[in-house]
Order: C-alpha cells, then sequence, then structure tokens
C-alpha cells in the first residue's frame, strides 16, 4: 500500500462520510471520519487481497480505492454500531 499521507486522508475523509451516511449513524466529525475511512481502507484492501485476490486494492485517489476503502468503512462502522449497542455516535 504505496499511499500517500494527503490520498489516505483525502480517500479516507469520503469513505468515512459515505459510510456513516449509508449506515444511518450521525458521522464522527471531520477526524473521526478521516479514521473511520483510513482503517476501512486497511480493513477493505486487506479483504480485497484475501478474497478477490487484489494486493493493491487501495493505491491512491480512485474509484478502485474509494469502493475498496468504502466497503471497508462499512463494515468497521457495522462493528462499531453492535459494540455500541446499535446508538449513533455523534
Amino acid at each position: 500500500m504505496a499511499m500517500g499521507i494527503l490520498a489516505w486522508i483525502v480517500v479516507g475523509l469520503v469513505a468515512g462520510w459515505l459510510a456513516s451516511q449509508v449506515m444511518r449513524g450521525g458521522g464522527y466529525g471531520l477526524i473521526g471520519d478521516i479514521i473511520v475511512g483510513a482503517l476501512g481502507a486497511v480493513i477493505g484492501g486487506f479483504l480485497a487481497a484475501r478474497f478477490l485476490n487484489m494486493p493493491d486494492a487501495v493505491n491512491g485517489i480512485n474509484v478502485t480505492s474509494l469502493i475498496v476503502a468504502f466497503i471497508g468503512a462499512v463494515i468497521l462502522v457495522g462493528i462499531l454500531q453492535l459494540f455500541s449497542g446499535g446508538r449513533e455516535a455523534y
């Protein structure tokens, strides 16, 4: 995953925000959405490499990276909601 820090922030922000909207959360704020999206990119990248044979699925600011990060962020938000008792995070 040779991605610059700016690309991680941009992909993380977009993926985290989209995931919080899709999962009916209140969002996690700017920094929280970036963190959720960046962690989602790691989760999504791992899953894409493991199950879809896509070792470089998250590799910059592009549609594939956003989709993979979004899917990973949705999984992460789902796990966070599961452990928080279904409460929305604000």
